[in-house]
């Protein structure tokens, strides 16, 4: 097993890990599926949420890529639990004969309480993931509440699920190449 944690490849005078590169690939494979709205978009991408987790927990898992992110890694678990739920949705939606899911813009009262969710979820895992050391916790903390509420959003259909994806990666390419991950 510990091949497939240290195995990595040298790119520019980095070594990125196997694992990464794969997990990465998975989860853009996953986001084509979602693109065509085809269900096999979450289980897919619930396989690239096992590989991530334990990229971004190197240093729990004693790898060449020994810097943690505890808010990456979280992030992956809710990602896992939100892509059964989308999977579920998706799937009870296609089998009564509806498509799986309709694309619709959130409502006023949604996009408050997309906002709140976002302010108080930021709010709780800042000091969480600075407690437990995370690198750039602030950052760490945006792209891991971020990324709940597009997944969530996502399987609803809420196209503001876009909107919420640009932000958090605009912040996210920023902390990863800053922390080394670089695919």
């Amino acid at each position: 097993m510990e091949w497939l944690l240290d195995t990595s490849v040298h790119v520019l005078g980095a070594d990125i890990l196997w694992r990464e590169i794969i997990g990465n690939l998975i989860g853009l494979a996953s986001a084509v599926l979602g693109m065509r709205r085809l269900t096999w978009a979450w289980p897919v991408g619930m396989v690239a949420n096992v590989l991530l987790f334990t990229v971004f927990l190197g240093g729990v898992f004693h790898t060449p890529q020994a810097t943690d992110l505890y808010g990456q890694a979280g992030r992956q678990v809710f990602f896992f639990l939100a892509s059964a739920y989308g999977w579920w949705r998706w799937h009870t939606a296609r089998a009564s004969g509806a498509p799986a899911v309709q694309p619709r813009w959130a409502t006023g009262r949604e996009r408050l309480a997309l906002l709140a969710a976002a302010v108080v979820g930021i709010g709780i895992a800042w000091p969480v993931l600075a407690r437990l050391g995370s690198f750039g916790p602030l950052a760490d903390a945006w792209i891991f509440v971020g990324s709940l509420l597009a997944t969530l959003g996502m399987a609803r259909g809420l196209v503001e699920f876009w909107l919420v994806w640009i932000a958090v990666d605009t912040v996210g390419v920023t902390l990863l190449l800053r922390a080394g991950f670089y695919p």
